[in-house]
């Protein structure tokens, strides 16, 4: 049984990188908007408390995704190990999280930071396009040069840059990440093993690099 929280900024290849992990580990996988979605389905007293939260279009507070990962964290599928991808984001919730595993009897084995430089970042997200018809996300790069609005999934003339994946935005959501989570990630550092992993690179050597430090 093996415990893991991953970090990184937005377009890092987290996500990637967290489904392989899970693959390999065989423990299961708990992102952020997975705690959630089953803590309302649950229709537990904390359950009902998050779906009037979200239903009224507010952000879910740090008391109460504290108060979901302790919850989340004692389910039976959670028992022989787990990823944490999501938690935590800000200082608050670093600083609360090693009182909650002690409180539950479990721990953290390591700490994944996959660091990419900002301006790889920028280069990568702000490259996106994304399918009105289909909804897939393709990179400009992958795209024919003289069909650049063209889906190479379904084929329709309908691709656009979504706001989030404006230069303007990345940056902001990057000044964010560096502000609030980065220290956090520092934060769980103090207690827990940190691996720091380079993110450069294709996918497959990310990947080598995460299995080599989590040896």
């Amino acid at each position: 049984m093996v415990n893991i929280v991953i970090m990184g900024p937005p377009g890092c290849g987290k996500g990637t990188q967290a489904d392989g992990i899970v693959e390999a580990q065989k423990i299961v996988h708990i992102s952020t908007g997975d705690m959630l979605r089953v803590a309302v389905k649950s229709g537990s007293p904390l359950g009902r408390k998050v779906e009037a939260v979200m239903a009224a279009g507010e952000l879910v507070s740090d008391d109460l995704m504290i108060e979901i990962i302790k919850e989340r964290l004692q389910q039976v599928d959670a028992q022989g190990g787990w990823l944490l991808d999501g938690f935590p984001r800000t200082m608050v919730q670093a600083e609360a999280l090693p009182g909650l595993l002690d409180e539950i009897g479990q721990t953290i084995d390591a700490v994944v930071a996959l660091d990419v430089p900002d301006e790889e970042i920028v280069s990568r997200l702000s490259g996106r396009m994304t399918c009105r018809e289909c909804g897939k996300v393709t990179s400009v790069g992958n795209l024919v040069p003289d069909r650049l609005d063209v889906c190479p999934a379904c084929g329709k003339s309908a691709l656009y840059q979504r706001d989030d994946d404006k230069e303007e935005t990345v940056r902001r959501r990057l000044e964010v990440f560096r502000a609030q989570t980065w220290p956090a990630t520092d934060k769980l550092g103090e207690k827990y093993s940190l691996k720091l992993v380079a993110g450069l690179g294709d996918p497959a050597e990310v990947a080598q690099r995460i299995a080599g430090v989590l040896v």
